[in-house]
């Protein structure tokens, strides 16, 4: 099962450039980092990114992850993918641009 991480522009670029973050600022905050599956990808978008245009959408492999990944209940009781170590660059699947568009974030084919 793939999982999403949104990040921005800058915070991917730090994570290409050392190998591996600790997350968002967000994910420093709360000692774990955030992702969302397929189904949530897009209400998190519109939630925490809803006016920022110079995203990246970064697709990882659930079970890739270990068993640092936990599923825990947030938003409205569904179960998020949250991962409770450092993530390595060795761990995308995938980086694609997610622009914002005239009626929210543009997503690139096959998320759904």
């Amino acid at each position: 099962m793939m999982i999403y991480k949104i990040l921005r522009r800058p915070e991917w670029d730090a994570f290409r450039a050392a190998g591996q973050t600790e997350g968002a600022p967000v994910d420093l905050a709360d000692g774990y980092i955030h992702f969302s599956t397929a189904a949530q990808v897009a209400e998190t978008a519109a939630k925490w990114f809803a006016t920022e245009s110079d995203l990246v959408l970064v697709a990882f492999e659930a079970d890739r992850l270990g068993p640092a990944l936990k599923w825990e209940p947030s938003r409205g009781g569904q179960l998020f993918p949250h991962l409770y170590s450092p993530l390595r660059l060795d761990e995308v699947v995938w980086d694609k641009s997610l622009p914002l568009g005239a009626t929210g974030h543009i997503f690139p084919e096959g998320v759904w």
